[in-house]
This record gives structure tokens, sequence and C-alpha cells, in this order.
């Protein structure tokens, strides 16, 4: 689950501006997002793995993660944490390409995910997936408009293509300055139109896929427990450096947003 669209090196105001749905279990404990104590970390923050989805740091780094929808005979019980990646990365002195290399000798470790590092003072991003197995690959990611999802990123899926559709009107409708993010987000990212059945990949259950074929996905029990979408981030970088991370969230049934600003440190 999860679904993330952005735009990087492509708009005159924000060299990257990112929404990103996370998909959970109710029960899976986890933060939201803030400043890790004692470490140079704003992210969200899974309690169990210790890991998070996603999160940026005071210097310009930047990583998200989604996983990889594939059935259970293809996951790992015993495979390694994929929200340890995203840290691992910021508290990295590499840069994106040189830890996504380092990531794809230990890809095999690790159950389906795609993972987005990114330098911003670089300007430079890179995209790893481990899926298919055993091939996994690192490419450099393009000036344009994103959508990373449950497969490679920008696939032709239902959720993928209606939000980069959207997400692009909603550019063009705002033009070359600011834009309301909030608004954006709350537009984009609370769709809760499915796909047509048979347009559903057939690799899991049909009621799994039809449930999370939205880009907001509705409370559904599983055999695992009830899931959904928890939080919606949307983080923006201007011109100036400025990087803004908006978050609403969802707790004991309450939904709570916050938003928490610093500047890029180049020094």
């Amino acid at each position: 689950m999860c679904i993330a669209v952005f735009v990087w090196q492509a708009h005159p105001f924000y060299p990257l501006l990112l929404l990103f749905n996370r998909d959970e279990y109710y029960e899976r404990p986890s933060k939201p997002v803030s400043w890790w104590e004692g470490r140079d970390i704003l992210g969200g923050k899974d309690e169990i793995g210790g890991g998070t989805w996603l999160a940026c740091t005071r210097k310009g780094k930047l990583a998200f993660l989604t996983n990889v929808l594939e059935p259970s005979t293809c996951t790992v019980p015993e495979a390694r944490s994929r929200g340890d990646l995203t840290v691992r990365f910021l508290e990295s002195k590499k840069d994106p390409m040189e830890f996504a290399e380092e990531v794809l000798k230990e890809a095999n470790q690790y159950n389906g995910f795609n993972l987005v590092l990114c330098d911003l003072c670089s300007k430079t991003m890179v995209y790893i997936s481990n899926r298919p197995q055993g091939e996994a690959f690192v490419q450099e990611v393009s000036p344009g408009i994103h959508v990373l999802s449950n497969t490679n990123m920008d696939s032709s899926c239902h959720k993928a293509q209606r939000l980069n559709h959207t997400f692009r009107e909603q550019l063009i409708r705002y033009g070359k300055g600011e834009v309301p993010v909030e608004l954006m987000t709350a537009e984009l990212m609370n769709d809760t139109s499915k796909a047509e059945e048979s347009s559903l990949p057939g690799v899991l259950s049909f009621d799994w896929e039809y449930n999370t074929s939205s880009i907001y996905v509705d409370y559904f029990d599983t055999p695992l427990g009830a899931c959904g979408t928890r939080s919606t981030t949307a983080l923006s970088v201007n011109t100036d450096d400025d990087i803004s991370v908006y978050e609403n969230y969802l707790v004991k049934e309450e939904w709570k947003k916050h938003t928490v600003n610093f500047k890029i440190d180049r020094e």
C-alpha cells in the first residue's frame, strides 16, 4: 500500500513538491512527523521496526519508501526492516547513488520495496527497487511528475494514473507560483475512487486489491487486522530552501494535523 506523487525539478517555485499517503494496519504503533530526539531526522516513525516511510534532514537529504504488492509466498518473515533503509541513508555521508549501490548488494535481504533517495543541495534523486525478485535496479529520477505506489515507479495501475492526472491538473491550475498545499493535499489525497474489477492485477485476494485500489484507502478488515490510510504528508521545498512538512494523521479515530517548517542548512 502507500502512494506518493511528486514534481521534481520541473516547477519554477518548488524544486520538490511531494504528497504521500501512508496505508497501514491500524494496530501497528507509529509516531507522527517530528524531529527525532538526538538525531537530525524529521519524519514519522514506525515504533515496531524503528524506521520511517518518509523523512528528511536539515542538510537537505530526503528519503521515502513504499512496499511492493506481492503474494505472501514471495515474502520472508525474517527479512530485514525496509523502513531502516531510509534512516540509514539520512544518517550516512553517502550521496544518493553511492547509497543506492550499497543497497543493491543487499537487496535480496528485504521483502519487496521501492525506495527514493534525494539530496536537495546537489539536485540529485535516485530510485531503487528490488522487484522483480532477483533483478534489483537503480536509476536516476528525471525532472517531471512521478507517482510511486506498490509497483514500479510511474506504473499504469488505476490509482497511479489517476493521481498523476489530478496532480498535473492542480499544478496547471495554480500556475508558476506558490500553491495552497494543504488544500491541494485534501483534494487529491482523499480520493476514494476504486479501479474497475477487470483491471485488478490478480496478485492477491480480490478484497485486498479492490479495497486498496484507491488513492485514499478506507477502513477495511483483513485476516491480519483492519487497515487503511492512516496519514497524509505534504512536503514542499521552495527556491529559497524553505522546507515545509504538513501532516494530517489519525490518532484513535480522530484526525489531527500539524506543520513543521525549517530552512536547509547548506553550511
